[in-house]
């Protein structure tokens, strides 16, 4: 299997590096060594340009994937691909502790706590009507909605935008798993490989010898902010950035 792409803008955001220029300072050592961020650290996309009326009711996690949205810059009404391990999962724990504690559950809690929300409210947003389809597939989450993408494309050439973002998990879950680079989202404006763009991407499965070079996320995005090339190991699939 061989996913090959365009990119033709892209955005991130993490609360030590908030815009696409910022992760040319990344720091790989910190990153490793979990020293970026405490999980603690509650700071959020400031989401200026939607009324505040709005955003104060969107998570983090929400807020944190509109941002990298809007950094890309896509054209009205384009596809949109949200990928997320796992969506909303503070706000379902809050939601349980209020059960547990005979609370009243809040509507609005309640109706922003599918999986789907980023890209429900993307769409309200943006009034963008166009599709928008949501994945989650556990660690490979970023891998499948890269399978995704391709297939849309093959489709169908027009640019789509694709979305990864997760929060820390809650404390209660901390021993299942292990994501020392969250909180994180990054955004990808896709098209096909012949597109004319100067960033090009192959994803493909994962060799014997590519195994030996795992990839971070910080690294890649610091990759493209840097006009590097860089390739290695990620979320299951081998990735390729060429700069050309």
């Amino acid at each position: 299997m061989q996913l090959t792409f365009s990119i033709l803008s892209w955005g991130a955001w993490a609360p030590q590096y908030q815009h696409p220029q910022s992760w040319q300072t990344w720091c790989k050592n910190s990153a490793e060594l979990n020293l970026d961020t405490p999980q603690s650290d509650t700071t959020a996309p400031a989401l200026k340009h939607v009324p505040a009326m709005q955003r104060r009711r969107f998570s983090r996690l929400t807020k944190m994937m509109l941002e990298v949205s809007f950094q890309c810059e896509m054209p009205a009404n384009c596809r949109s691909i949200f990928a997320s391990r796992h969506g909303e999962l503070q706000r379902t724990i809050g939601l349980l502790e209020d059960i547990i504690a005979k609370q009243p559950l809040s509507p609005l809690g309640f109706s922003q706590s599918v999986h789907n929300t980023a890209s429900g409210i993307f769409g309200i947003v943006t009034a963008n009507i166009a599709p928008s389809t949501s994945v989650a597939a556990g660690t490979e989450t970023l891998s499948q909605a890269m399978v995704e993408a391709f297939a849309q494309l093959h489709q169908s050439p027009e640019p789509l935008l694709l979305v990864f973002g997760d929060d820390p998990v809650p404390p209660v879950y901390d021993e299942f798993t292990q994501e020392f680079e969250l909180p994180l989202a990054l955004g990808l404006q896709l098209a096909p490989f012949d597109a004319p763009a100067s960033v090009k991407l192959t994803v493909s499965r994962i060799s014997e010898s590519s195994a030996l070079n795992p990839l971070t996320y910080g690294a890649l995005l610091h990759a493209l902010a840097t006009a590097q090339n860089i390739s290695g190991c990620l979320s299951q699939l081998h990735w390729k950035l060429e700069h050309v």
